[in-house]
């Protein structure tokens, strides 16, 4: 059985398994592969890379740390969690069980991106999804809104703080409330209810979008708003932690521990704001706290 099990291997499951491998516990990470971290070509508000780094580039330093630590990976998908004994039992997709005394939960958020291949590239370098993180990169330049109904509206009215060139293109053609739709056209932020047919991007830098109508909108930046964006929290939902409304997992804002006795979480799937900053603390407060629990 192992001292603690984190599941997630995106920033902040991987600064836990740091902090937990540096008290020489017995740590397994579970992790699919698939996370938010694995998308984003370049975080740009993080201390010490001025010029930007890539979440394929944390994760890679990140797990290397962590095995210098004694920290086990293994690539697979959890599927079930359950107490057992005085642990939990993780079973994954091709069936193997672990346990471990002690969870963490850091399985993140997964935003809900358009079936555009071309968009891939650009994610991070030129095309975002948080104002907080890289609004600044769009500062007194043009930039596209690639969204959905209202949330992509008050993505654009949110961005106006950065820049007064905006383009709003609502892709899903939903339907956006007549107060939300006059203040698109008070700040004069140019909107379009129609599809994206094609992005234009070279080595990840966008050149703009063309619309199934045939439109050319030309910008170097866009950022990506469509909402419903997935909580990964069901795992927590299966052993009773509470969650809130929008699904984020609610923890002690001291401990990180959940509801649910030697249930921890760190990073998006808990309720503040999604940066990889705020993640990398969280990961690491959540540890010291299993730390003290597995010692007392």
């Amino acid at each position: 059985m192992f001292d603690c099990v984190i599941v997630g291997g995106g920033i902040a499951g991987l600064q836990a398994a740091i902090q937990l491998g540096r008290y020489n516990h017995d740590v397994l990470v579970i992790d699919s592969g698939d996370g938010r971290s694995v998308l984003c070509n370049s975080y740009h508000n993080v201390l010490g890379y001025p010029d930007g780094v890539s979440g394929e580039y944390l994760r890679s330093i990140g797990r290397n740390q962590a095995e210098n630590l004694g920290v086990q990976f293994v690539l697979e998908k959890v599927e079930k969690v359950e107490k057992s004994g005085d642990g939990f039992a993780i079973t994954v997709h091709n069936g193997d069980i672990f346990e471990g005394k002690r969870l963490l939960i850091a399985t993140g958020v997964m935003d809900r991106i358009p079936d555009i291949p071309s968009l891939y590239p650009c994610l991070g370098n030129s095309v975002y999804v948080c104002p907080d993180c890289d609004g600044y990169e769009i500062k007194d330049q043009t930039a596209i809104v690639l969204g959905s109904g209202n949330v992509g509206a008050n993505m654009a009215l949110t961005l106006y703080y950065w820049t007064k060139d905006l383009l709003y293109v609502n892709h899903e053609k939903r339907e956006i409330d007549p107060e939300v739709l006059q203040q698109l056209t008070e700040k004069g932020i140019k909107y379009y209810k129609e599809m994206i047919s094609e992005v234009n991007e070279d080595n990840g830098q966008l050149k703009g979008v063309v619309l199934k109508n045939g439109t050319v909108l030309e910008a170097k930046h866009a950022f990506v708003a469509f909402g419903a964006n997935e909580v990964k929290s069901q795992l927590a939902k299966q052993l009773g932690v509470e969650l809130l409304e929008n699904k984020h997992i609610v923890v002690d804002l001291r401990s990180k521990m959940t509801n649910v006795q030697n249930v921890w979480a760190a990073g998006d799937v808990v309720a503040h704001s999604e940066q990889v900053t705020i993640a990398m603390g969280d990961g690491s407060q959540a540890a010291i706290w299993i730390h003290k629990s597995l010692i007392e």
